[in-house]
């Protein structure tokens, strides 16, 4: 064999070589998998039967922990939001979002100007809902991820990937879904947060203080939890949990002891910072469904009746005064012009069902009519005029500005001819509203009505808690246009008795009852 011939054959040889050990890594690495994941699946099988708590809790952990990642994130904000403590918490990626304890007044010394361009770094927690391939997607919190411009993931295994993309994020339920692309992952499997009960195990998992692979156990302390930590326009039904949670436990799932995620994990109540024996979670069943819109569509469709609403049970005497003796449903406090409500329901409705489902406050009607699909048609089950009616709505699709449709100043204005009245009525001082007035208590205009210009303390109006800047509208159903007409109607006022008031303020309108409070 010349030289040549013998340097060419060494060179296939090497080639060769090279390729089976490639080869046989490959495999190596698509066995193990392979092995990795019939013990995952051998292993919750076996979740079915156990009875020994220990070997629960050992084997949920072997279970869901291939599913669980940390999140770190770079986000850009303007350097004004660090000077707002409750808005810093609230935006940090770097945690779960405390509680407001009503007492902050700390100042962390930031510096800024609203157009100062700052980066906040910070640590979250995701779980692993589905994967396709070499893809796969994470669930995790929305002040996680939403927002973020450089995302890496950390997996359980200890793999680094990087060029995490957030492909969808919505602030109203505080879920977001991010992708990454990497191989031999395992997702978590839903379980059904409808079947929890106060009591139930949970187990939860994430990265507090940015420590993978945590977890921690305890019961459901509570149920359909609404803490205000989302504002106004959020969608809140937590379940309640004591299994210590921190900051960095964000995103990460609560699972149930057959390992299958039942919440994702999102705030605490604490004046620390850190865990008080109090912590939420989203619930799986809402989360599911805004994940699918999420990886889909990159946002959340929800369905929107247009009108302003109460708890009966928070005000039983102006129910009462309708002829409604329950104490469930939701009244109907305002009717918003020019939405799927307009000319179906009525100031006074109390809505009791939603297609034969018992309501049982607002929050139980506002998730249920958001998950509804925009042109599904309904039927609402309505007290009004002292009996029970059925009413077909069809849902519309909840507008960017919903939040502020329902204020004050949409009501067309029909001005008082003539010199501006005032009146005294139970301890109240009513005028008319005038254009300086208007400008004065926040209306975008002249209308008519009583304003209310002053309450006198331990009065009947200050017990039933009305205060200067509600404007008057009706009295027991009687429209009132002025200060005279709200004199009038209320001349024979008994306290015993009571008055059912319509009022409108900048924030927005509803029924007062004014009167004794136990009627």
């Amino acid at each position: 064999m010349t030289k040549s011939k013998k340097a060419s054959a060494a060179v296939a040889l090497i080639a060769a070589s090279t390729l089976a050990v490639f080869g046989a890594q490959k495999l190596i690495g698509d066995v193990q998998f392979a092995h990795d994941l019939a013990k995952n699946q051998a292993t919750s099988q076996e979740l079915e039967s156990v009875t020994n708590l220990s070997d629960v809790f050992r084997k949920v952990g072997e279970v869901v922990e291939p599913s669980v990642v940390r999140i770190d994130v770079k986000k850009t904000v303007k350097g004004l939001t660090l000077q707002a403590p409750e808005q810093l918490r609230r935006l940090l990626p770097h945690g779960l979002v405390p509680l407001p304890d009503g007492d902050d007044n700390s100042d962390d010394g930031s510096q800024g100007t609203p157009d100062d361009q700052l980066e906040e770094a910070g640590t979250g927690s995701g779980v692993i809902i589905e994967t396709d391939g070499n893809t796969a997607y994470i669930l995790t919190n929305n002040h996680v991820a939403g927002g973020a411009s450089d995302i890496t993931i950390t997996l359980s295994d200890g793999r680094i990937i990087h060029g995490g993309k957030t492909i969808g994020a919505d602030a109203k339920a505080d879920l977001a879904v991010v992708k990454i692309h990497a191989n031999h992952l395992i997702a978590a499997k839903w379980g059904d947060s409808d079947t929890l009960q106060r009591g139930d195990w949970v187990l939860a998992f994430g990265s507090p203080f940015g420590y993978i692979g945590s977890m921690t156990h305890g019961i459901v302390s509570a149920l359909n939890r609404q803490a205000g930590i989302l504002g106004n326009s959020g969608y809140e039904n937590f379940i309640q949990v004591d299994a210590p949670i921190n900051p960095g436990n964000s995103g990460g799932p609560l699972v149930d002891i057959h390992g299958h995620v039942v919440g994702i994990n999102t705030a605490i109540a604490s004046r620390s910072g850190s865990f008080s024996g109090i912590g939420f979670a989203i619930p799986s069943d809402q989360a599911k469904e805004i994940y699918s819109m999420l990886k889909d569509k990159g946002h959340v469709t929800r369905g929107w009746l247009g009108v302003g609403i109460k708890d009966v049970s928070r005000d039983l005497a102006v129910a009462k005064s309708f002829g409604y003796d329950g104490d469930t449903g939701v009244l109907v406090q305002e009717v918003i012009e020019n939405t799927p409500a307009s000319g179906k329901l009525q100031d006074g409705d109390i809505i009791t069902t939603i297609d034969g489902k018992p309501v049982a406050d607002v929050q139980s009607l506002r998730n249920h009519v958001a998950m509804i699909a925009p042109g599904t048609t309904i039927k609402l089950g309505v007290f009004r005029d002292g009996k029970q009616t059925e009413i077909p709505l069809t849902i519309g699709q909840l507008p960017d500005n919903a939040d502020t449709l329902a204020r004050g100043g949409e009501i067309a204005p029909q001005l008082h001819e003539g010199q501006a009245g005032v009146a005294d009525v139970a301890g109240m001082k009513l005028s008319d509203l005038t254009d300086k007035l208007a400008a004065e208590y926040g209306f975008a205009e002249e209308r008519p009505g009583a304003l209310i210009t002053e309450v006198k303390p331990k009065s009947v109006a200050a017990n039933s808690q009305l205060m200067k800047g509600d404007l008057i509208t009706s009295i027991n159903g009687k429209k009132i246009t002025n200060a005279s007409d709200a004199a009038k109607a209320s001349s024979n006022f008994d306290p015993s008795k009571g008055a059912r008031l319509y009022i409108t303020n900048r924030v927005g309108s509803g029924f007062v009852f004014l009167g004794n409070q136990d009627q």
